[in-house]
């Protein structure tokens, strides 16, 4: 097999185990970090992988990883950690030679936001263009598949919550991002920009309930609390509390009305139009009924 060129991190998650499909059915090569063996079955089945056991924290480890890479996918959880892991993997990444850094940021990322999420993301952002790294970066706004977290509640009660008003978001599907992230992986012309990756279209949680009424067949209502409601059940679901006041800022910024913008961005970069929230209710239906 071709020597791989291109270094995924994130690989398991949401938006890399969609991203990884695409570089597999392209039969692109790639390597793959992981903290752990435990790394997902459908991973390990994929020949064009090389599976790199490697916790980010590492530096001599990722150092290593890297060597012979030209382009890198660097996504890691939104922890503590993050903004750390990410600084030093950008450095390590200048040091080893790797050309371009595709990197998974979030919608509206600047160091002077209230979101402690979009602080980090603009710090790394800045650090990767202080090291006159090529880059790309993703911005998506919130994700479609965010709901599924919803899917027992709107199962059994015909309901979903949130802190976020009658705001219209331009949600997306993670499939989206890991088609834009696929495609400034493997093609030319993403360098040194920057993707807002958003839907189609901008929708409240009151229409999303409409469109899995009229999807689901089913009466499914959303109903609006209050941050301190919100944070009390994100904290009894066991986030750790670092995440829990990111995702209450997350929300604010949401319910300000701050992430209704609608990019082109899919449709420009993929060649496809933006999936549509309908088309996600419809895609996971199963779960939801």
């Amino acid at each position: 097999m071709t020597q791989a060129k291109i270094l995924i991190t994130g690989a398991t998650g949401n938006v890399g185990t969609q991203l990884v499909k695409r570089l597999s059915a392209a039969h692109v090569p790639f390597k793959a970090i992981v903290r752990g063996d435990d790394s997902n079955q459908y991973l390990k089945s994929i020949p064009e992988a090389e599976i790199i056991i490697a916790d980010l924290a590492d530096e001599k480890a990722v150092g290593k990883a890297l060597r012979g890479i030209e382009k890198a996918f660097l996504l890691t959880n939104s922890s503590e950690q993050a903004e750390t892991l990410q600084l030093n993997f950008a450095v390590a990444a200048h040091a080893a030679g790797v050309q371009h850094i595709v990197k998974l940021s979030q919608f509206a990322a600047a160091e002077q936001s209230p979101v402690r999420f979009l602080r980090y993301h603009a710090r790394v952002e800045n650090r990767i263009r202080e090291l006159d790294l090529t880059y790309t970066f993703l911005r998506p706004n919130l994700y479609m598949q965010g709901l599924l977290a919803f899917k027992d509640y709107i199962k059994d009660e015909g309901q979903f919550y949130a802190a976020v008003g009658n705001a219209a978001i331009s949600a997306v599907d993670v499939r989206d991002i890991a088609a834009v992230a696929a495609h400034a992986l493997t093609t030319q012309g993403h360098e040194n920009k920057i993707y807002d990756i958003t839907g189609g279209e901008a929708v409240t949680h009151y229409e999303m309930a409409d469109i899995f009424t009229r999807v689901l067949r089913k009466p499914v209502k959303f109903v609006d609390v209050s941050p301190e409601q919100m944070e009390g059940a994100v904290r009894a679901a066991g986030f750790p509390e670092w995440q829990v006041g990111g995702l209450i800022e997350d929300y604010a910024h949401y319910a300000r009305g701050e992430a209704a913008v609608v990019s082109k961005a899919v449709q420009e970069v993929t060649g496809h139009a933006a999936i549509r929230f309908e088309q996600f209710v419809e895609d996971h239906k199963a779960l939801f009924l």
